[in-house]
């Protein structure tokens, strides 16, 4: 039997976020063994924490959608690094900084206690990279039960592909109601992630306020809609940078996605920029511990 614990990911209040299932020491089982798992817990990200190769680093971990393993992914690197911390038991303030080997590469993680609250940032061990765009607009707004006048905003007027790790079709709709009625549509969809090369769509708009909204959906991957996905925030930098939206060294935003699902999730990203050019990403929340147990080695 082994450790099992979940945890709420990107909020601070219990049962809103993204679940997340951690098992702490699974350095004896086998990749089959990781994928088994992953799919009888049926979460959106299973993470599994082994020894590190390199041992000034904290951790090596592997994260599993049900069906497949990723190289990288945000809700499942923020929630292991707070629980790896100790700081959610901390009694006083403090620091903690872990290095997260993942496939993409090693994550850097700070995570800190400020007045009881526990907060993680990661940076990105990669850079976003735009892959193609999407101009058919018929075609994008028919895939997700939309008409073509939803698809465009003024963060970007077409949908494009990013990638940084994983990759996504980032879609900009006009408005948080077109938002709401967004959803994947039988072979127009197929139709539409086949040209786009990519399983995964991130609907975004503005929140009116000083932030977006976003929905995401992947349902070959095993994830129907996702209630919040760190990875695509940070392929959302690449595409704010690339559009002129970033002044100054940084720029702050803040992404509120899940609330279509009733799992409110906020998350939040820095884009520091060098010499005008994005050079690191990096992403943050919360997260709750839920649940502590055990489960059967398939």
């Amino acid at each position: 039997m082994l450790e099992l614990l979940t945890y709420d990911v990107f909020t601070e209040t219990a049962f809103l976020g993204n679940p997340l299932a951690i098992v702490p020491h699974a350095e004896d089982l086998s990749t089959k063994q990781m994928q088994t798992l992953a799919r009888e817990l049926n979460l959106s990200e299973t993470i599994f924490v082994l020894p590190p190769e390199d041992a000034s680093h904290t951790a090596k971990v592997r994260i599993f959608f049900p069906n497949d393993e990723i190289p990288f992914a945000g809700h499942p690197t923020i929630g292991c690094a707070i629980h790896l911390s100790g700081l959610l038991d901390a009694r006083a303030d403090a620091t903690v900084e872990l290095t997260l080997e993942e496939n993409a590469g090693p994550v850097p993680v700070t995570v800190r206690r400020t007045n009881g609250r526990v907060f993680a940032e990661l940076a990105a061990p990669v850079l976003p990279v735009r892959e193609r765009g999407i101009a058919d607009t018929d075609l994008a707004a028919s895939a997700l039960g939309l008409r073509p006048g939803d698809i465009g905003n003024a963060t970007a007027p077409l949908p494009e592909v990013w990638q940084a790790g994983p990759s996504y079709l980032l879609m900009p709709v006009a408005s948080i109601d077109a938002l709401e009625r967004a959803r994947p549509t039988g072979a127009g969809w197929d139709t539409l992630t086949e040209r786009a090369q990519t399983i995964s769509a991130w609907l975004f708009t503005s929140d009116g306020k000083d932030g977006f909204r976003a929905r995401m959906f992947s349902p070959a991957g095993g994830m129907p809609e996702d209630p919040a996905t760190g990875s695509a925030v940070v392929t959302f930098a690449g595409l704010l940078a690339g559009h002129g939206h970033c002044t100054g060294d940084e720029t702050q935003f803040r992404v509120t996605q899940g609330v279509e699902m009733g799992r409110r999730s906020e998350i939040f990203a820095r884009l520091i920029l060098k010499d005008g050019t994005l050079g690191s990403v990096r992403i943050g929340g919360c997260a709750v511990p839920i649940s502590a147990g055990r489960i059967r080695v398939p």
